[in-house]
């Protein structure tokens, strides 16, 4: 870590001009733009800054295929200072996954899954025997970096099960006052089912899917359950993935104003290196592409993610704070971006991640 430097003349997503002086891991001033003074100077003249791009919900733990990814891969070499684990890992591995961040450079959180077993089987809720509470209580008193517990609930995953995991998971919600993110997918159980769990502050990942046992009717309406949840603070979570993220769906959503509230990629070995999902950075730009401006799209990723994590510090650019940030630009370039499923949109803007500042130091992308 350099104890002092300067990142010139960067701006934020509302084109306003500035220097950041980074000292000894924290954001030391916010100066004009050209007046900022350090011994080693980043000229980013021209290039967007925010807070360090937050993930909530990727696969970082290697070991497991075919849902897993090293963290740097997909954290700071894509420009995410903060990775949020979604379920790899449950109580019987979640150590190893903990363990892992000391090796990396980004920031790791991580819901615990609630089947004991994680994804080392793809059916991990589809035997009781593998949910265990007090497996669930050991992890949570041993690691402060888990935020929540994950349930994927879909017909795969529960297989025989039906709802009764969701009914444990809000259970043990409950007892250690952390909230679930809940994977929607294919049914059973159905989807009226699932969503009538879930309460304030809970979440819903992979809202956009266009599976048939979605949150939008034949004629792209959202359901009156969908917004019932977002009226009583259900969180809506992209979670991208490679089956989980369809462009009408998502067209729909726009249309009748059904805004994400975080932007994720649920990216992994796979998905990263023969897509749909790429990086981060690619599916923050289809949703550019779809008509959001920049300040929404980046406070997905920023702003309204610290926020549910209730680590706001994550979300700001304040002198103080250590320094999490994100250097990209917006380059006018044809792309042609791909659902999942196999659709097809012809974009003019692509964004591009730059560098970013984790933890105080400055690492180029």
């Amino acid at each position: 870590m350099e104890n002092r430097f300067l990142l010139r003349n960067v701006k934020s997503v509302t084109e306003k001009e500035f220097d950041i002086v980074i000292e000894n891991g924290k954001i030391s001033e916010i100066a004009k733009a050209g007046e900022g003074k350090a011994p080693l100077v980043y000229d980013y003249s021209g290039t967007y800054i925010s807070s360090g791009w937050i993930d909530l919900h990727v696969h970082a733990f290697p070991d497991f295929e075919p849902y897993g990814d090293e963290i740097d891969e997909i954290g700071v070499k894509q420009g995410v200072t903060t990775l949020v684990d979604a379920g790899s890992c449950g109580a019987d591995q979640i150590a190893d996954l903990v363990q892992s961040q000391y090796a990396a450079k980004t920031n790791l959180l991580a819901f615990l899954n609630i089947s004991r077993i994680g994804l080392k089987r793809t059916d991990e809720l589809s035997n009781m025997e593998w949910l265990k509470a007090e497996k669930i209580l050991e992890a949570m008193k041993a690691y402060r970096s888990i935020v929540g517990l994950k349930a994927r609930i879909s017909k795969s995953v529960v297989g025989k099960s039906g709802i009764e995991p969701l009914y444990f998971a809000r259970k043990m919600s409950s007892e250690i006052s952390l909230p679930l993110m809940v994977h929607i997918g294919s049914g059973p159980p159905a989807i009226e089912e699932v969503v009538s769990i879930l309460e304030k502050g809970d979440i819903i990942t992979h809202y956009l899917n266009g599976k048939a046992n979605n949150l939008f009717d034949n004629e792209g309406k959202p359901l009156p359950l969908l917004m019932e949840a977002i009226q009583r603070g259900v969180h809506l979570d992209v979670g991208h993935g490679n089956a989980s993220f369809s462009f009408q769906v998502a067209e729909a959503a726009k249309k009748h104003n059904v805004k994400f509230d975080t932007i994720s990629t649920d990216i992994y070995r796979k998905n990263r290196l023969n897509g749909p999902v790429y990086s981060l950075a690619h599916v923050l730009s289809k949703f550019l592409y779809l008509g959001y401006s920049l300040e929404e799209v980046v406070n997905g990723v920023t702003v309204n993610a610290a926020k549910w994590l209730n680590r706001p510090e994550l979300g700001r650019i304040q002198v103080g704070d250590r320094a999490n940030l994100t250097l990209f630009t917006i380059e006018d370039e044809p792309v042609l971006f791909i659902d999942s499923e196999g659709e097809q949109r012809e974009g003019k803007q692509i964004i591009k991640a730059k560098g970013v500042v984790v933890n105080g130091t400055f690492i180029e992308c």
